[in-house]
């Protein structure tokens, strides 16, 4: 079981930066045995994958509307994974993810079969 809390969400102006922070906390499996994954959803609009991250951080895998603007990163001692979102625009409004697949091989960025997912966190970004 793993238990995952976003922060770091706001308002910002359209070419600002943001930082997502997403805390796990997990209990038999350790954190740095979960691929990490994140996620947006629009008003109106389907959940779509921005990116993942792999257990040891060497492949991560992007959408291609985030691809250079966006980067994802872990940090197994805390826990913790990070969305680093640069050159934003109003289209990337919407509440963002993350979530954590067991599945997964340790090389593994996956963009489908997650197993545990945040509350969210909303990210809003003004023309």
């Amino acid at each position: 079981q793993v238990q995952l809390v976003e922060s770091g969400g706001g308002l910002v102006q359209a070419g600002g930066s943001l930082r997502l922070s997403c805390a796990a906390s997990a209990s038999g499996r350790t954190f740095n045995r979960y691929a990490m994954g994140w996620f947006r959803q629009a008003p109106g609009k389907e959940r779509e994958f921005v990116g993942a991250i792999s257990w040891t951080g060497v492949n991560v895998l992007y959408a291609d509307s985030v691809k250079g603007r966006f980067t994802i990163s872990r940090d197994n001692a805390k826990n913790t994974a990070y969305l680093q979102m640069n050159s934003l625009k109003p289209e990337d409004t919407a509440v963002y993810y993350c979530a954590a697949d067991q599945e997964s091989g340790p090389f593994s960025a996956p963009r489908i079969g997650y197993d545990y997912w945040g509350q969210g966190t909303q990210v809003s970004v003004s023309s």
